[in-house]
């Protein structure tokens, strides 16, 4: 009788350490937030999508979603496929350290063609289009409301150099973001 009770207690504290143990090897998805809030959004006139650690510089992909946000859908998807031919380039105002002048550019002087960006950033917006088609929603009269993009997680990797050494060859990947809202016929919100 006395071993059974030692028994159930040894029992019950093995079995919480192997709860702790184990938990490692369940793989998790992780839950993706935007950067907008839930608050801010009808979800009946609005349609979202993200593209999560996309191998984009978040520099260009930065410049190129200030450049967007505001924009009607097919005025930008124009915009998105001139950068992409260079026949329009983005201007770049935050990272303009050694940036050559580009001519069309309102006001800014210094832009670049990040084509990469341009085609990843696309990509997410033809993705919202979708799904504002899923949800019933013109895409004639959708507006991009919020557009953003920032650095994801780095891919650490390391050169090999000489006498034994290495140096940092780190990679940092992009969250893009974009949300589309339908507008009324006169213009303004619905």
């Amino acid at each position: 009788m006395v071993l059974e009770s030692f028994k159930v207690k040894e029992n019950h504290i093995n079995r919480h350490n192997a709860v702790d143990l184990h938990s490692w090897r369940e793989y998790r998805v992780p839950k993706w937030g935007y950067s907008i809030t839930e608050e801010e959004l009808d979800p009946e006139k609005t349609a979202k999508a993200s593209g999560r650690e996309v191998r984009v510089s978040h520099k260009s992909s930065r410049e190129v979603c200030k450049t967007i946000k505001g924009m009607m859908l097919p005025h930008a998807k124009q915009y998105l496929r001139d950068v992409i031919a260079k026949k329009k380039p983005v201007p770049f105002r935050r990272f303009t350290k050694k940036l050559g002048h580009r001519h069309g550019l309102e006001r800014a002087y210094a832009g670049r063609y990040p084509i990469k960006a341009a085609k990843h950033i696309l990509k997410t917006l033809e993705g919202a289009e979708t799904n504002a088609e899923n949800k019933g929603l013109d895409s004639d009269r959708l507006r991009i409301i919020h557009a953003s993009a920032y650095p994801g997680m780095k891919i650490k990797r390391f050169m090999q150099r000489a006498h034994g050494r290495a140096t940092p060859k780190f990679q940092t990947l992009s969250h893009i973001e974009i949300v589309l809202e339908e507008r009324s016929e006169t213009g303004e919100k619905a």
